[in-house]
């Protein structure tokens, strides 16, 4: 199964690649090097499909739970102050995509929106210090009865152009459903309240929708 926001550029790799096949074969009479020409074209396209892939995940809905919004590694564990929407210290974790990892962002409490923005910004590479504030992002609040509110915020890399969002203020979502995607590298970061209990590790490798980050204590 693959994400919606990867069928135009999948079909506009594949027409691209056999463009390049067809021009090697009329203007390249080396048999070799049109071999070459073609495995590399069929790993490029099968590397650019890999990351559209959209796995179905069975979230265990839990109001007590938040869920890891995205696949990828935990690489901050800390309190920080969080400037754009609480405007209080929270307790931030954020999970770092590399392009092989699956780019779907998916809801990490149910609850209702209470926020939903989008920032321009510059392309650092994720994992600087600075990307959370200055890079491309996208800011969400979910109210959940249990857990409160809870932001997470997509934050662009330094080869992700894009950054998909549905949340929508005022819309009910569920936990683990379809929130958005990044296309290309990239981090999420999760801000929880002081004193919730932290069920992962610094270098941990999570599973969005399915590994629970934190709980209510």
């Amino acid at each position: 199964m693959f994400h919606k926001e990867g069928y135009k550029i999948m079909a506009a790799a594949m027409i691209l690649l056999i463009v390049v096949n067809l021009a090697a074969q009329a203007f390249i009479f080396t048999e070799w090097i049109n071999l070459v020409i073609l495995i590399g074209t069929i790993i490029l396209f099968f590397l650019i499909v890999q990351f559209f892939r959209n796995p179905k995940r069975n979230t265990e809905e839990n109001d007590a739970h938040i869920i890891a919004p995205v696949d990828g590694k935990v690489v901050v564990i800390e309190e920080v102050f969080e400037k754009e929407y609480f405007k209080e210290k929270k307790m931030m974790i954020s999970v770092f995509m590399s392009p092989i990892n699956v780019h779907v962002t998916r809801h990490p409490v149910s609850g209702k929106v209470n926020y939903s923005k989008y920032h321009p910004g510059k392309y650092l590479v994720a994992w600087h210090p600075k990307a959370s504030e200055e890079n491309e992002r996208t800011t969400v609040v979910v109210e959940n009865k249990v857990t409160g509110e809870i932001l997470y915020r997509q934050i662009a890399g330094a080869l992700a152009k894009r950054i998909v969002n549905y949340a929508e203020v005022g819309t009910e979502v569920s936990q683990g459903s379809d929130s958005g995607f990044i296309k290309f590298g990239s981090r999420v970061d999760v801000y929880l309240p002081l004193g919730t209990k932290i069920n992962v590790n610094l270098n941990d490798k999570v599973k969005g929708g399915v590994t629970v980050l934190a709980s209510k204590s």
